[in-house]
Parts: C-alpha cells; sequence; structure tokens
C-alpha cells in the first residue's frame, strides 16, 4: 500500500494500480478515449491528463503508477484547458454532423465536448477526406470520423488475436487500414464486432436496418444461444423489434463476442421465423400445438421402431443447446430410442 493525495484528500492505494484506476475506485470521474482496463495502457487521446505535483509536465493518468506520498490535482484549471485543447484539436479535424451522425447519444467525444463546453474545433486547415470503407457485409469504417485512439486495433490485436487491422501512414495522414488496404471486406477480419463495440466515436458502426437513437431503446440482458458458450449480450430493444446487439462486459465474456452473437439477431424479427409447430396435413404444412406436434413425434417414433428396429432412427442435435441439454439428447437416444445414431451441428 501506498499513500498519496488526490485534490487534497489522503488516501492509502494499492501499490501496483494507476491513477485512473485509483481515482475510479474512489468515484472521481477522469475523461478518456483510448482506455480499455482489458488492454495495456496505451495513452494515445490525452483526455486523462491530470497534474502531479513536481512533475514537469501534465501526466497521463491511465499510465502513471501512483507512488508514496504523490499529490495529484485531476480538475484543476491547468487540467481541465488542457483536456480542452485535446478536444479542440480532434473537433478540428471531424465532421460535426452530430444532428445525422448514429452514434449520437452514445458518441464519449460528443459527451466530452458537451461536459467542457467545447462547441467547435478553433484550428483552421485542411481537414481528413477519405472514401468510407463498406466492403464488410456487417459495418463499415469512416476514417473522417475517426480520432486515432487505437481501441479497434488494440482489440483485434490483444483480445480477439487477429491482427486484422492497423495504422497506416504517419502524421496528418494516419488511417486505421487493413494490409495493403484491400478493405476490411477482403482482409482476415472474422467480423466478430469487437473493434465496433469499442470505438468511442462513429468511425466503425454496424450497419443497421432500422434507424434508432440510443435512447429510443431499451436493453434486455440474455444469453447468446448460437453456441454452449453461454455468452451475456444485451438486446437494444426500440418498440417490439431488436435493433442490435452489445457484448455484456460485466459477465465472463468480458465484452467479446463473435459474428454470431453480434450481427447474428436478425432472425428474431425475421417474417419467415417459425414461432408455432407446423404438421403437414393433406400435402401442406399446417400450424398447430405443442400438444398435437409430441403425439405425432411419438406416434412416428413407435410405429417406425416397431416396423424398422431401433437403428432405423437418428437424433440430429444443436450446437445452440446447452452441454446439458445435448447430453440429456444423446441420453434419450441411447437409453430411450436404442440406437447409437447420434449427431449435432456444431460444425456448422
Amino acid at each position: 500500500m501506498v499513500k498519496l493525495t488526490i485534490n487534497g484528500i489522503d488516501y492509502e492505494v494499492e501499490r501496483d494500480k494507476t491513477v485512473l484506476q485509483v481515482c475510479n475506485d474512489i468515484g472521481i470521474d477522469i475523461p478518456t478515449l483510448c482506455h480499455d482496463e482489458r488492454l495495456e495502457p496505451y495513452a494515445a487521446c490525452r483526455m486523462c491528463l491530470v497534474e502531479i505535483e513536481g512533475a514537469k509536465n501534465l501526466q497521463t493518468s491511465c499510465s502513471t503508477k501512483v507512488r508514496e506520498g504523490m499529490v495529484v490535482h485531476t480538475h484543476n484549471d491547468k487540467v481541465m484547458d488542457a483536456r480542452r485543447d485535446v478536444l479542440d484539436l480532434l473537433l478540428s479535424n471531424h465532421p460535426i454532423d452530430c444532428l445525422t451522425c448514429e452514434k449520437s447519444g452514445q458518441c464519449k467525444l460528443q459527451d466530452y465536448a458537451y461536459e467542457y463546453g467545447v462547441r467547435e474545433g478553433t484550428y483552421v486547415g485542411e481537414m481528413r477526406n477519405k472514401p468510407i470503407d463498406d466492403s464488410n457485409h456487417f459495418y463499415t469504417y469512416d476514417p473522417d470520423k475517426c480520432i486515432l485512439c487505437g481501441l479497434c486495433v488494440r482489440v483485434c490485436d490483444e483480445l480477439q488475436n487477429t491482427n486484422a487491422i492497423g495504422f497506416e501512414d504517419r502524421g496528418f495522414g494516419t488511417i486505421v487500414a487493413t494490409p495493403f488496404d484491400q478493405g476490411l471486406g477482403n482482409s482476415a477480419c472474422v467480423s466478430c464486432g469487437n473493434c465496433v463495440s469499442v470505438c468511442p466515436v462513429g468511425a466503425l458502426m454496424p450497419k443497421y436496418d432500422t434507424k434508432f437513437r440510443l435512447w429510443e431503446t431499451k436493453k434486455v440482458r440474455t444469453t447468446c444461444s448460437y453456441c454452449g458458450v453461454g455468452c451475456q449480450m444485451d438486446l437494444l430493444v426500440k418498440g417490439d423489434k431488436v435493433v442490435g446487439v452489445e457484448p455484456a462486459f460485466d459477465t465472463f465474456n468480458n465484452g467479446l463476442l463473435c459474428v454470431k452473437g453480434k450481427f447474428g439477431y436478425k432472425f428474431i424479427n425475421h417474417g419467415d421465423r417459425l414461432k408455432t409447430p407446423l404438421i403437414k396435413k393433406d400435402g401442406e404444412f399446417v400450424e398447430a400445438s405443442w400438444d398435437e406436434a409430441y403425439k405425432l413425434i411419438i406416434s412416428k417414433i413407435e410405429d417406425t421402431k416397431a416396423k424398422y428396429g431401433a437403428d432405423a432412427l437418428a437424433g440430429l442435435s444443436s450446437a445452440r443447446c446447452t452441454n446439458e441439454e445435448n447430453y440429456m439428447f444423446q441420453k434419450f437416444m441411447r437409453a430411450a430410442i436404442g440406437t447409437n445414431n447420434v449427431d449435432h451441428c456444431a460444425r456448422l
């Protein structure tokens, strides 16, 4: 443990923590655009600057470890002015189209500009003008809105371990791109969308079928049904329609999803989705109750087993069931039906 002073109050904290972590623990809100607790400190955005007495310059709280006797100021005039300068620089090379931007309402740059009273960028000059990468089936990348925080690159590298994207060029011309600038749709990208989930601005955006604002939706916590892992996620629901998915950060999947969990939700609202059992009568499928469906299944199993034996039957289970459900299914086929003809669809 070490003793330090933050904004005039003495604290005793763990030695291996950063100033940002300590401030979060004690309830002091420090702005960040490039920080993610799951990643190594990056100190790119400079929004988390704090003043440490004795230091020549302002320090990035995300990468500065606490030490004995440290005296920290998180919101004095010097720090606040520095953060406003950072926002000024970002907004001077950023489209001011918040009225029509799909990220409005969940954009950290917008929130901080409001909090710090920065209405527009004051640095006049050339602005980035790059084409939107629309090659991926599930999301787009707009370089003009990118603030180069590096979160997408680092999540792809450190958490997803795909290394599909990186920084291209240097200085003012820097953008996030794929190798040889072939576009996301022609790269090693697996479309997991984890880069989209951490983007603090509107640079990486899902291709939504329905227009919505975040405040028009409610979040419904649920379990992804595509495999037995059980990743947790929040459905974004507008009215009676699921319009998007966000990964849950407070569970074991720790804010990560695969392409199915992140983007494979549109079947929920699809017009062809089956919501009741269908039984074929006179050559046509008609809706039936579950009792009718179960009775038909039982009669077909009994007739087939009586005429041709148990091995004439086979069971196909689903990777979307839990391990316990799949175990129960194979036990049913082996013990109740009497056959070892059991397979699954986990290779999809």
